[in-house]
């Protein structure tokens, strides 16, 4: 599967879709600032566990929407953990990510049996209209950060529906 992770962080996302995928996959992470991936290579590096090297992964210091406009129907997955999710925008540009326009774009990206996925601090009426007036079929999945405990997040889960 080829896969598309938005936003590197502390490289939970690109830890566990390592721990999930096979050899054959191949994951690109888009990060838009570059400190964060200098980070991940030098003081956090014990954290990351390896992670940026791995033969399946390359780091794109770019925009994820633009790597998402470059190719159509490419990519099995999307995963999307950008800023705090649809309303907790920290960098103003990621707001286009979360509108219709954005996720038409994310739609032609996904392979026909390709998955959106999108990570949020908290619920969002409004995108997840946006999710169905797009065209997805999809699940909110409600879940909390450690098992029972933790702060609450909410996941969207969106299939391509092509």
């Amino acid at each position: 599967p080829r896969v598309l992770i938005g936003g590197l962080g502390m490289g939970f996302t690109l830890r566990a879709a390592l721990a999930e995928l096979g050899n054959n996959a191949e994951i690109v992470v888009a990060e838009l600032v570059p400190a964060v991936v200098a980070w991940a290579r030098g003081p956090m590096a014990e954290i990351f566990a390896g992670s940026l090297d791995d033969s399946r992964v390359t780091i794109r210091e770019a925009d994820v929407g633009k790597l998402i406009r470059s190719e159509p129907a490419a990519w099995d997955a999307i995963l999307l953990d950008v800023d705090n999710g649809p309303e907790g925008i920290v960098h103003k540009g990621n707001d286009a990510l979360y509108s219709l326009a954005g996720l038409g774009d994310a739609r032609s990206a996904l392979k026909p049996s390709g998955v959106l996925a999108v990570w949020s601090q908290g619920p969002d009426a409004g995108f997840t209209r946006r999710l169905k007036q797009a065209g997805f079929a999809f699940e909110e999945v409600n879940t909390r950060a450690n098992g029972k405990r933790g702060a609450r997040h909410v996941i969207w889960i969106a299939t391509n529906g092509r």
